[in-house]
């Protein structure tokens, strides 16, 4: 059973012909993450339609600000009107490293696209953007993102495989 948020930014998907939104078993997982204990902040780098977010924020207590940044901005102005009525939700139009990074720290962080990353740089800033504990679940990835996250000294990390799509789940220590 899908959560109705999700089936909105599904269809918002369809209407906008993005393809590149996180498959159903990453928006369950997703789901599972966002609704364990002590999440206080979350965010989600690149919004596309809001499938990712929308995972998330149906699993979020009502109270928790969720923070998505879209660089495209008729996607970042789509998904701002699915989430309009949850004033939690904050779609950030423009660069993640300045929009979301200023929201920083978060419990939960979801890299959407890793392999648009440039590896070190901006695999450096996103673990900056943890707080300690906190949780990054990444997807798509390259395999110069999965060295700088399987290897750096300030995470445990795993690559987790699904039954048709690979997460790297980082905790930063």
């Amino acid at each position: 059973m899908l959560p109705p948020l999700v089936r909105r930014a599904l269809e918002l998907e369809r209407q906008l012909g993005f393809e590149r939104s996180c498959t159903p078993e990453v928006g369950r997982l997703l789901h599972v993450l966002a609704c364990a204990r002590g999440r206080a902040r979350v965010a989600e780098i690149g919004t596309g339609a809001g499938v990712g977010a929308a995972w998330l924020v149906s699993a979020l207590a009502p109270d928790i600000p969720f923070f998505t940044a879209e660089l495209e901005p008729s996607r970042a102005d789509a998904a701002r009107e699915l989430f309009r009525d949850d004033p939690n939700v904050h779609v950030l139009a423009g660069d993640w490293r300045r929009t979301v990074a200023a929201e920083a720290p978060f419990d939960l962080l979801f890299v959407a696209a890793a392999t648009h990353l440039r590896p070190r740089e901006d695999g450096e800033l996103a673990i900056g953007l943890l707080s300690p504990g906190g949780l990054a679940v990444l997807d798509d990835l390259s395999p110069a993102v999965r060295e700088v996250w399987l290897e750096h000294p300030t995470l445990a990390a795993i690559e987790v495989g699904l039954a048709t799509a690979s997460v790297l789940l980082a905790a930063r220590r």
